[in-house]
């Protein structure tokens, strides 16, 4: 910029900037590319994504939100795009792929009303009230589902499953998740609740899928920390310890002179003591299995082996919290406050190998508030995805528990949405109509694409779909298999009602934050020095 004929520099050499409708396309450009890239993964029939990190760490996956995580990627607007398949799966954990898909799709429609001089703003504001109506249609639409109701669980979580690579195990690992879910369920302030925090998973290479198991307690990743204790306790009584069975040290340096031989054993025997007194305890209070947190010192190992006590030493702070929860014990920081009411109780404590890895297996807990799922696969690859799904399957649980609500899969609800939306639309006059249309459009990309991941003709699926429902026919959908449209609710295809609601809330905000931008300035980046002879390069011999 100049003035009065001086440039006047604002922005560092090396800075790009655009401006108008070329920020406008290349944001939209961008965020389509994102779109389209996990657009293939959808539905049953979806396909997989081979993901190959900077060491050469290989994850295959349909999941959108590890697609998306693990991708490193450098448009600032594709990186919006990435944090609403952040936000879906933290709120709901699914629906990661369809939220992207309609943030995508609502963009490419925008920019076709951009191109008719239709203002973003006008947009932004249309798509709102068109998102608002859908919610509201969405809430009126879903069907109330009981927590006794395992078989429409069952469907649910299967519907969650469909697009998994999980096979024949699909089911198992459907059950696994619904009795996890319905073990730690509680009623807080008069509404139910449950906690994933309270599902641990852990994931041991090996066996099969279907030998993956519920544990009602908790895995501790620990062995049994002296080879001369029982390594199989029943009816245990557990002491849940958050403090070290050891003499602790002082916090500075401290010397203590001792000029009589003989006083030296006295020194030694008054720590051994000290430990005899912390054993004498824990057995006097009746435990009979101990996990701690911090350190058991030598001598404290051999007389809990004595008592014939399973001890368990630096076991992590989830893992206690979740041992409180599931043994109904109470975490105790000083040896002076144990007391007989702060001991769990499990049917079982019991070391066993698992692979290479010894654990310990806390089981038969009475009403635990903790439960653990270990999981068994042949493939490391398999393992992973299997961890992946039943995360979904377990969030979809947790959706229905808090929220009891569904609606049809397979595309019926966004279908019936579009039309709904399409008709409202009418009341309102003027430009922001055409952005409620273009979004009733942007919500047929659902059905549109899993109806292309079937390699079904989308053309003729859409045009019965549409005819189907402007029959009332409020929860048909496709049927990938056969490539007929029928009725979701009877095929057992049904999704928490949260999830759809949420992803059409991700996708607008997405589309609007994109929208409003006009304007990006990027810094120039700092190039790194090379070395010389760095890159292949050949450095300069002086003559």
């Amino acid at each position: 910029m100049a003035l009065a004929g001086q440039p006047v520099i604002i922005l560092k050499e090396g800075t790009s900037r655009s401006r108008g409708k070329t920020a406008q396309r290349n944001n939209i450009t961008a965020a389509k590319i994102i779109s389209d890239m996990v657009k293939t993964t959808l539905g049953p029939k979806g396909m997989d994504k081979l993901l190959v990190d900077s060491i050469g760490d290989v994850i295959v996956t349909n999941d959108g939100a590890t697609i998306l995580e693990k991708m490193d990627v450098e448009h600032p607007a594709a990186k919006m795009i990435i944090e609403v398949a952040k936000t879906q799966d933290k709120t709901v954990g699914d629906g990661t792929t369809t939220a992207v898909i309609i943030a995508g799709e609502l963009l490419k429609r925008a920019e076709e009303l951009v191109d008719q001089k239709i203002h973003p703003s006008t947009i932004i504001v249309g798509y709102k009230k068109a998102m608002e109506i859908a919610i509201n249609k969405l809430n009126s639409l879903a069907i109330e589902v009981k927590l006794t109701d395992t078989e429409t669980l069952k469907k649910m979580v299967r519907t969650c499953l469909g697009s998994k690579s999980l096979g024949f195990a699909t089911d198992h690992l459907a059950q696994l998740a619904i009795d996890a879910v319905s073990s730690v369920v509680r009623e807080v302030n008069g509404k139910m609740r449950a906690d994933k925090d309270d599902i641990q998973i852990v994931k041991k290479i090996g066996k099969s899928l279907l030998e993956s198991q519920l544990i009602k307690g908790v895995i501790v990743d620990k062995e049994v920390v002296h080879a001369a204790m029982p390594k199989r306790v029943t009816n245990a009584k557990i002491a849940l310890l958050d403090a070290p069975f050891e003499i602790e040290k002082t916090e500075f340096s401290a010397e203590i002179r001792i000029r009589d031989p003989l006083k030296i054993k006295e020194f030694l025997d008054e720590e051994t003591r000290i430990l005899k007194e912390m054993v004498d305890k824990v057995v006097k209070v009746g435990a009979n299995v101990v996990f701690c947190q911090k350190g058991i010192d030598d001598a404290a190992q051999f007389f809990l082996a004595k008592a014939g006590i399973l001890a368990v030493r630096r076991v992590k702070r989830s893992d206690m919290e979740k041992l409180e929860k599931a043994t109904g014990g109470r975490i105790v920081t000083n040896f002076e406050d144990l007391s007989e009411k702060d001991l769990g109780y499990a049917g079982l404590v019991e070391e066993r190998k698992i692979g290479e890895d010894r654990m310990v297996f806390v089981e038969e807990c009475k009403n635990p508030r903790a439960v653990a799922i270990l999981i068994r696969a042949g493939l490391e690859r398999q393992l992973d995805e299997a961890e992946r799904a039943l995360n979904d399957a377990i969030m979809n649980m947790i959706n229905i528990v808090e929220e009891s609500k569904i609606v049809p899969g397979g595309g019926a609800i966004e279908a019936e949405l579009s039309k709904l939306v399409r008709s409202e639309a009418a009341k309102y006059p003027g430009k922001e109509q055409l952005a409620m249309l273009a979004y009733a459009d942007a919500l047929e990309i659902v059905p549109k694409t899993l109806a292309e991941n079937s390699g079904l003709d989308p053309v003729d699926i859409m045009s019965s779909l549409r005819n189907k429902h402007a029959e009332n026919g409020i929860s048909y959908g496709i049927n990938i298999f056969n490539g007929k449209i029928e009725d979701m609710y009877s095929l057992g295809v049904i999704e928490p009602v949260r999830v759809k609601a949420q992803a059409l809330k991700s996708s607008f905000e997405a589309a609007a934050m994109i929208l409003r931008i006009d304007d990006v300035i990027a810094a120039s980046k700092k190039k790194e020095e090379k070395k010389p002879g760095a890159g292949g390069e050949i450095p300069e011999v002086p003559e």
